[in-house]
């Protein structure tokens, strides 16, 4: 990004032991590519080869990769973009909900035509790729994903004489039925995790908010959103969830470390974590996508992960989309696909992870992936978040049409822009 003489190569104090300069001799002038990743997003083994093979492929430029903290990234890249200066970042690695937030305002690269002709935004996932748009226009650039599957008990199935897992939305609500007997919880779906029941009212056919005529209005009571209200109802009886809590409180991996558990929705990751908790789970747990209605497509699910923009400010842009094309292209992607246990960018990468049972269950649900509502404004309904506590209300068996209208007025409230 900053032109220099000479040029400091440093990817992180964190990462290797030392920087050094580099002395120029005469030779053409390089350039210094900043950029922002996230902590733990990426090894530090990952970062030493991608860095030590960039700069060996591009001899003109350095790397500087600075790790930043999620706590407070809000607020420092919103700073970046604002200012003016020599320090700043020319790659960043953000949420991939945070896009719109970022764009609004210009405050950053238009990369759509890269998109399309270098970087096969045909194939990317759709729940990375469609929240990096703003205004029709692709800002983030889908680097990783993570999504949720069903963690379950190979045991359990096996002692209930469930011989597969599930394919279907009514072959996991019989599976889970019979599951929910002995002393065993079928399932454990807190009341209010609000991400999987998004799964279940985009496998309807309906919305979390909807936009009509630049306006956004909450949608949890069209008759497609109730439908999946009313799924998430019954599965969420066939154990003992809390009604007034989300996956969260308490933890759900402490919940299914401690046994009689035969099923909860999470992040493969979290499978390590329960068997910390209890090594005799170690060998015992099985993976599979969310289940669809219909078999052979798995159900929608919630998409995590990350994109990368490129700040307008950059005065490094050359250097910066070289950067992304190659954190973003088939080689480096699979590789901290494989690294971190992460879904790829592409839904043709899928391949690349199939050999790890939980990875591939999450790349399968994937192709499905969806995000929220592609407003810069949906901070404030997480915030607030009238989604968990209208779930409350309907299973404790208030009116599920009235509070689902109730909260639709809320997330428009918040959502409207002339409120603010």
């Amino acid at each position: 990004m900053r032109r220099r003489l000479l040029a400091l190569v440093c990817v992180s104090a964190s990462l290797l032991s030392g920087c050094g300069l580099i002395s120029q001799d005469g030779g053409a002038e390089r350039r210094t590519v900043t950029v922002w990743l996230m902590k733990d997003s990426a090894s530090q083994d990952f970062l030493r080869r991608f860095t030590e093979e960039f700069q060996r492929e591009n001899p003109d430029l350095d790397l500087d990769v600075r790790i930043q903290s999620w706590t407070g990234i809000g607020d420092k890249v919103q700073t970046a973009l604002k200012t003016d200066g020599a320090d700043g970042p020319d790659v960043i690695e953000v949420g991939n909900t945070q896009v719109p937030q970022y764009a609004e305002g210009g405050r950053l690269q238009d990369l759509t035509l890269e998109s399309m002709r270098d970087w096969g935004i045909r194939d990317w996932l759709p729940g990375l790729a469609e929240p990096g748009q703003w205004m029709s226009q692709q800002f983030g650039i889908p680097w990783y994903a993570a999504n949720r599957v069903v963690i379950y008990r190979k045991d359990l199935f096996e002692q209930a004489g469930v011989t597969e897992p599930p394919r279907t939305r009514e072959e996991w609500l019989t599976v889970s039925e019979k599951l929910d007997s002995g002393g065993d919880q079928g399932i454990y779906l807190a009341g209010q995790d609000w991400y999987t029941l998004s799964g279940f009212i985009w496998d309807e056919g309906g919305e979390l908010a909807t936009q009509e005529g630049g306006t956004w209005a909450g949608a949890l009571d069209s008759e497609a959103a109730l439908r999946g209200m009313d799924f998430y109802r019954e599965l969420q009886a066939l154990g003992e969830g809390p009604l007034d809590a989300d996956e969260e409180h308490p933890p759900q991996a402490g919940v299914f470390a401690r046994g009689q558990v035969a099923q909860i929705v999470a992040v493969p990751g979290l499978a390590q974590s329960i068997v910390r908790e209890n090594p005799e789970l170690d060998g015992k747990l099985g993976f599979f996508p969310v289940p669809g209605k219909k078999a052979g497509k798995p159900g929608a699910v919630f998409t995590g992960g990350s994109d990368l923009v490129v700040p307008k400010n950059t005065d490094e842009r050359e250097g910066a989309l070289a950067v992304v094309e190659a954190l973003v292209g088939t080689k480096w992607n699979t590789d901290l696909a494989r690294t971190m246990n992460y879904v790829p960018n592409k839904k043709s990468l899928a391949k690349a992870v199939a050999d790890e049972e939980g990875v591939a269950a999450m790349a399968a649900g994937a192709a499905q992936g969806r995000a929220t509502p592609g407003t810069p404004r949906w901070g404030a309904v997480e915030a607030d978040n009238p989604i968990k506590e209208y779930m409350t209300k309907v299973l404790t068996g208030e009116d599920a049409e009235s509070e689902a209208r109730k909260a639709s007025d809320r997330i428009t409230e918040l959502l409207d822009l002339d409120a603010r």
